[in-house]
């Protein structure tokens, strides 16, 4: 019943409070990242209110070019556009509070809203913003907020409207009752002055700082000295001391702003004036610098090798290709391929062009359908384990994918479509799964295939009883293989009974009715085949346990991953029902039990008549799988065609979308890659990369982006610049950790 914030803390995260929302029929008010401006289209679909925070980044210090190479341009660009964030939020007509929470100086709060006013955003949509807004927002609207008959009576008085630098604040009112801030005399004096005392020569004198509290310097001689200041009903008294020039001694000056009576350090008494010469250089506070106006335009993502525009799909003829179908057909030689509204329209040696289409010449070149990685961990924001307890079948990957990894674009670059992303290995039971196309710049939630049934994460072996964890992780059960298995048992056995009950109108447990429980859920829908197990293995004789455990409740596993001893029982897998096996190429000898692990695993798998899947499991490997199934080419002899399915074809079976991709076919998404070699080459490179028939890696476009890096950067710099000789405070930037992932899985290696 109460008004509920969420703090969500980063933009995509804002994007995972709505749904969750949805979910539970709530509509949270939205403590904002403040880059919304990056995904406005986005957030301008979701009914929600914002709190916005004004913590602009702080001016980077870039005096050292090598500093300069720490900052990426993510966050340069972040440094210009954020500023235009509360503007963007009103012209979208989003409705938001502002907050000066987050600000490590509160003080930079008004310099920082007048920011925000000289970059777009109104001063009535700031002033409602700071009022009428919050007070609605926590319900209050008909008592805080406004100046209207029958409210409370909070009101401030200024001497200019409230966004005026020169603006000062004298009555803060609360309940009516009256709290002076400034007096209502209070002048803004800031500027160079000749101070006049009786028959002695004028002094100089510099009044700077803040307008409503000003700061006097005098100059005695040459050098420069503070005056302390007092002021009180209207008088202002100045005290100061002359050490080189006369009169000698302490002075005491009484008076208006610019006249009075000086007491002298020989208790005499003369009068005084200020006659003002200029204004004072450089006498302006920090709050009224010239603001870092943004020139920048967003793009997507706001960052690296992010688009100026999203591409479009196309109508596209390839022509004069070799074409690796993946179908009956085989290999085709000088053949066309038509690509139409994001479908494959026909496969031919002859095809005519349609008016309008783009006609690619790929003579010499080879086309292929887009490689699907059938084991990935890419694209993840924070941790991809779940580790604290046994199970962890209610988390669900698909709420999590962080649509600015890097990643997704240098896979792109190496003929990555389609991804499955998984949870960790941590635990016997995992997270839920996601299967994405690396839709580059889109948000996460159309970057997920459609139509796709749902997949669920186990593991096996040493990871799931934490044989590598160290000898203070000896407290989460199971410790052992035997009690990864009674995991197993003890979950389905729940799981069964759940959803029995489930079915049961109004059905009770001890007289409690039945809570919803996803985790249960999820496990659930295994046993009626409505989600599919992935499973994390290695040793033969857990394969055959948890495929006769599979046989004890009715169901089949769908895919056996790593599988590193598969070799051993490819028979049983294939007995068993097994609808795939996604191994490694070559990998041995990490950990004790991948020693029995042979390159020759995928072939021997492969004769068997099982569907086999080469993956990467790594950010890097992924960007060259199809040098990994080449491999089984090498070792197996398994030929090229069936090599190349390995990456493609196979993956989308075990993944069940292979009605949609992993092959060239008429009515299937155009999900392609060009390559200039034969794509079993080592020296084959994807000149473009297709999904959906829009072009999201192209080698030409790649080579103008990384110009384009070059001179955004070099742009923003010299705003930088501009900002610091200006007297804008600065940060140093920081030295960033980086983490290199041989193998999420694994083991994660930091490097500093």
């Amino acid at each position: 019943e109460l008004p509920q914030i969420f703090d969500a803390g980063d933009q995509q995260n804002e994007f995972r409070a709505d749904k969750i929302g949805e979910e539970f029929g709530a509509q949270f008010i939205i403590k904002s990242s403040g880059h919304e401006y990056e995904r406005i289209k986005d957030f301008s679909r979701i009914i929600a209110s914002y709190i916005l925070p004004l913590n602009f980044p702080e001016t980077y210090d870039i005096s050292d070019p090598y500093d300069a190479l720490n900052i990426s341009l993510q966050d340069m660009k972040r440094w210009e556009l954020a500023p235009t964030n509360p503007g963007v939020l009103e012209r979208e007509g989003l409705n938001f509070a502002i907050t000066p929470s987050d600000l490590k100086n509160k003080k930079d709060f008004w310099k920082n809203i007048r920011l925000a006013i000289e970059n777009g955003l109104s001063e009535s949509q700031a002033l409602k913003s700071l009022t009428a807004v919050p007070a609605n927002l926590l319900r209050a609207g008909d008592k805080l907020g406004g100046i209207k008959k029958g409210m409370i009576a909070n009101f401030l008085i200024t001497s200019l409207p409230l966004f005026n630098k020169d603006m000062i604040l004298y009555d803060n009112w609360i309940k009516g009752v009256r709290y002076p801030v400034h007096d209502f005399e209070a002048k803004d004096i800031r500027g160079n002055y000749s101070l006049r005392m009786g028959k002695y020569p004028p002094v100089r004198m510099k009044v700077t700082g803040i307008a409503t509290s000003p700061d006097f310097i005098i100059y005695d001689d040459t050098l420069p000295v503070k005056i302390s200041s007092a002021r009180e009903a209207g008088i202002r008294t100045l005290s100061f001391t002359l050490k080189h020039r006369e009169p000698l001694g302490l002075v005491r000056l009484t008076g208006t702003e610019s006249s009075g009576d000086a007491l002298l350090p020989d208790g005499s008494w003369t009068p005084w004036s200020l006659s003002k010469d200029s204004s004072a250089a450089g006498s302006q506070p920090k709050d009224s610098i010239s603001p870092r106006k943004a020139a920048g335009m967003v793009w997507y993502p706001d960052m690296a090798y992010g688009w100026k525009k999203l591409p479009e799909a196309h109508t596209v003829l390839f022509e004069h290709a070799t074409v690796w179908t993946n179908e009956a057909e085989g290999i085709l030689k000088d053949a066309s391929v038509l690509v139409e509204n994001g479908k494959i329209k026909a496969v031919g040696n002859i095809l005519a062009a349609p008016e309008g289409c783009e006609i690619i010449d790929a003579t010499g070149k080879h086309l292929t359908s887009g490689i699907i990685d059938e084991h990935s961990h890419i694209a993840v924001s924070g941790a991809v384990n779940e580790a604290t307890q046994a199970s962890s079948a209610e988390v669900r990957i698909g709420d999590v994918i962080d649509a600015e990894d890097i990643n997704i674009y240098r896979q792109l670059a190496g003929g990555v479509t389609v991804s499955h992303i998984l949870h960790g290995s941590a635990n016997p039971i995992g997270g839920q799964t996601q299967l994405i196309k690396l839709r580059w710049g889109q948000s996460p939630e159309k970057m997920k295939f459609s139509g796709w049934p749902g997949f669920i994460k186990f593991a096996l072996g040493e990871n799931v009883k934490q044989s590598n964890w160290g000898d203070r992780q000896v407290t989460r059960y199971p410790q052992s293989r035997m009690g990864v298995e009674q995991v197993f048992r003890d979950y389905f056995t729940r799981a069964r009974e759940y959803d029995r009950l489930r079915k049961i109108p109004g059905a009770a447990v001890d007289g409690i009715p039945l809570r919803r429980d996803l985790e249960l859920e999820a496990i659930a829908e295994v046993l009626n085949g409505k989600r599919f197990i992935t499973c994390h293995s290695y040793e033969q004789s857990e394969i055959n346990m948890l495929m006769h455990l599979a046989d004890t409740f009715g169901f089949r596993i769908n895919t056996f991953g790593h599988i590193l001893e598969g070799y051993k029982v490819a028979d049983k897998m294939k007995a068993h029902g097994v609808l795939g096996v996604s191994t490694f190429s070559d990998w041995w000898a990490y950990k004790f039990e991948v020693y029995e692990a042979i390159p020759y695993n995928g072939a021997i798998m492969h004769d068997e008549g099982l569907t086999v899947a080469y993956n990467s499991d790594d950010a890097e490997m992924a960007r060259r799988l199809n040098q990994e199934a080449a491999k089984a080419v090498k070792y197996g002899g398994v030929s090229e065609e069936e090599a190349w399915k390995f990456v493609t074809l196979n993956p989308a079976k075990m993944l069940r979308v292979d009605s949609r991709v992993g092959s060239i076919k008429a009515g299937k998404d155009a999900d392609l890659v060009l390559w200039d070699h034969d794509p079993l080459s080592i020296y084959a490179k994807p000149l473009k990369t297709f999904i959906d028939g829009i072009c999201y890696f192209d080698e030409e476009h790649d080579r103008e982006m990384r110009k384009a890096i070059t001179e955004e950067r070099a742009r923003i710099a010299g705003k930088m610049t501009d900002a610091r000789n200006s007297g804008e405070s600065l940060r140093k930037p920081t030295m960033k950790m980086h983490t290199l992932k041989y193998c999420t899985d694994e083991e994660t290696q930091v490097l500093r």
